[in-house]
């Protein structure tokens, strides 16, 4: 890395913590503030030099933003709700996915892979800016839960999805048969991926009380088990997911020490942010030198698919739960609903299509558009839905996971 490269990270990165500052008195959601900032930076006289690739995502920001997030989730209350996350994740997914694909094919004129490849890009959802909202709000711990697991499952099943759909249109077999197979070794390979490098890192953790290096034990976990992943083709999401999981919730069994736990969890809540200012920003400055006014068209029929899909991917199945212990009640479901933002694994992923798609460029300029929508529109409407439906916490109760 030269130079220049330093000077320009440094210059975010004080961007980032301006706008953190100004966000937090203005009581805005920060992804919002950096988005923006991004795209003033773009039209500045002095453009950063970095662009948001599908490498940059998936090497760098991906792996810790998931293991982040999965390490904060506590097993004890994830697992109440994990027949209803996973209903949501995965039948969800499908449905949101297929909608956008048929709405996409018939009404842009995509091809049909095109069409698939896009459906399954945009529904992975990203909770960054509803969580940080929850955070200010003091959002009641079970709507928290929900919108953070379900999106990170989400996020796995659409990055299978996606490479299943890119096999096939690299000319792999599209028999049920094979489709299946290759979800499994997708699925399943992730977890057992995460699980082996952190099952294995967890016994050298035990052996030590050095928080310096059960902070570096944790790092190899989260993009070790990603980098394991994607080197025998199935998902690092999955694989980074499993790691965070497993440094959550048997760390705190006496594997890491008390003060190491401390100093992880501070560790990792600043690489969150480092990793958020960062891709946000750049998003922004993507942004900025996309042809938009050209897509404008496409961009709002892909908006209003979107939000049907999800939409579709909500209601209905929590209607399913209705009278089990597992039901949601409705002020949850427009939350699930409206707090389905999208971010930076379906730009990633857009990013990542294969040259040989005829609608390439035309899916990863109407994919920034949505995520735009979605990041300023969603983004900034949530604390006002969620004090519209009291969903705050009575002051004074704990709202940890």
């Amino acid at each position: 890395m030269d130079q220049h490269h330093i000077v320009t990270i440094g210059l975010l990165l004080f961007t980032a913590s301006l706008v953190a500052i100004l966000c937090r008195r203005l009581r805005l959601p920060y992804s919002v503030g950096l988005v923006a900032a991004g795209i003033a930076l773009a039209i500045s006289p002095w453009k950063p030099e970095l662009v948001l690739s599908r490498d940059l995502i998936f090497g760098i920001f991906l792996p810790p933003l998931v293991f982040e997030a999965a390490m904060q989730l506590r097993w004890s209350a994830f697992r109440r709700d994990l027949p209803l996350v996973l209903l949501y994740a995965f039948p969800g997914v499908a449905i949101a996915a297929a909608f956008v694909a048929a709405g996409t094919h018939y009404l842009l004129g995509w091809s049909w892979i095109g069409a698939a490849l896009f459906g399954t890009l945009i529904a992975a959802t990203d909770p960054v800016a509803v969580i940080a909202a929850f955070k200010e709000l003091r959002v009641q711990p079970r709507l928290s839960l929900l919108v953070e697991s379900e999106s990170l499952l989400n996020d796995g099943t659409a990055a299978v999805g996606f490479a299943i759909l890119v096999a096939i249109a690299g000319g792999a077999s599209s028999s049920p048969t094979e489709i299946t197979v290759m979800l499994l070794w997708t699925v399943l390979g992730g977890i057992l991926a995460g699980a082996l490098v952190t099952g294995a890192l967890l016994l050298i953790t035990g052996r030590t009380d050095d928080h310096l290096v059960e902070i570096t034990l944790s790092t190899i976990a989260a993009y070790g088990s990603f980098l394991l992943a994607e080197r025998f083709e199935v998902s690092g999401v999955l694989a980074s997911l499993t790691a965070g999981l497993m440094f959550g919730n048997l760390g705190p069994l006496g594997i890491v020490s008390d003060r190491g736990r401390a100093h992880l969890e501070d560790f990792w809540t600043y690489i969150a942010f480092l990793a958020n200012s960062i891709v946000f920003l750049l998003i922004g400055i993507n942004e900025a030198g996309l042809p938009l006014r050209l897509f404008l068209g496409a961009a709002a029929i892909a908006v209003i698919l979107m939000l049907i899909g999800r939409a579709f991917a909500i209601y209905p199945l929590s209607l399913l739960m209705r009278r089990t212990q597992l039901r949601v009640e409705t002020g949850y479901q427009h939350v699930l609903f409206w707090g389905g933002l999208r971010g930076a694994l379906a730009l990633a992923l857009a990013l990542a299509l294969p040259a040989q798609i005829a609608e390439r460029r035309d899916i990863t300029v109407v994919a920034f558009a949505v995520v735009a929508f979605s990041i300023f529109v969603q983004g900034l409407t949530m604390p006002w839905l969620i004090r519209r439906l009291s969903l705050m916490r009575p002051q004074g109760e704990e709202g940890a996971h």
